[in-house]
């Protein structure tokens, strides 16, 4: 891998790997009936509810979570990250020509926020630019792939253009990693894990309850606060 290497190209098989699940399920989830599909997304909510449960009661620390949730989340809504998220996605809908989607907004929101947060993104695309290692980001890939197969065949098309928000992520990690990587010690991953499985879990309680949603947008800031923790 190292010589073949550049920088960025985890973050790009990343990209690649979502678009190709997000095809797949697409195609697959024109065949599917609703019942089907309703019962796959119940089955998609779970896995990620449990995967975030997994993570957060491995290293819990309630101080921690307390102080970056509310300090987080208070910081998340003032600037109303997930009014931004809604108001991108709806911009995507319209430049893709899904306005006839009613799901797009909320599929893309959903599947960006499951992809994105994580330790794996960070680390991957840190390693990525210093290590000139992509390891990470193609196991990381290989995850997502799967995720937003079931994901896209469920709550459809919007799923895909999740691949901009693990673009623009991590591939701004990438490119900042000189500076960020003394910051990432063990603990402060540690903790970014902790918090990152918490939200983890919050989106899949939002695939349970659409009509009661957890603002897991606006709670984003608690992942830099758990750092710096």
């Amino acid at each position: 891998m190292a010589d073949f290497h550049f920088a960025g190209l985890g973050t790009l098989i990343n990209v690649a790997g979502i678009i190709v699940g997000g095809l797949i399920g697409l195609f697959g989830g024109k065949f599917l009936t609703a019942k089907i599909q309703h019962t796959l997304q119940d089955a998609c909510a779970l896995a990620i509810i449990f995967l975030g449960a997994d993570g957060v009661l491995k290293n819990l620390d309630t101080m921690l979570l307390i102080a970056s949730l509310i300090g987080g989340g208070l910081i998340g809504a003032i600037i109303d990250i997930d009014d931004k998220f809604e108001r991108f996605g709806i911009w995507l809908r319209t430049r893709s020509g899904n306005d006839g989607d009613t799901k797009f907004v909320d599929a893309f929101v959903t599947a960006s926020l499951t992809v994105c947060i994580g330790a794996m993104a960070v680390i991957g695309a840190i390693n990525d630019r210093l290590l000139h290692d992509a390891t990470v980001l193609i196991v990381k890939a290989t995850l997502d792939l799967i995720i937003i197969l079931v994901m896209t065949a469920s709550l459809g098309k919007g799923c895909i253009f999740s691949c901009i928000s693990v673009g623009i992520f991590q591939g701004a990690i990438t490119i900042f990693a000189g500076f960020l990587e003394p910051f990432m010690t063990e603990i402060a991953l540690g903790n970014l894990s902790t918090i990152g499985n918490v939200l983890i879990f919050g989106v899949g309680v939002n695939l349970f309850f659409p009509d009661k949603k957890i603002s897991v947008a606006n709670l984003l800031p608690a992942l830099v606060i758990a750092c710096l923790w």
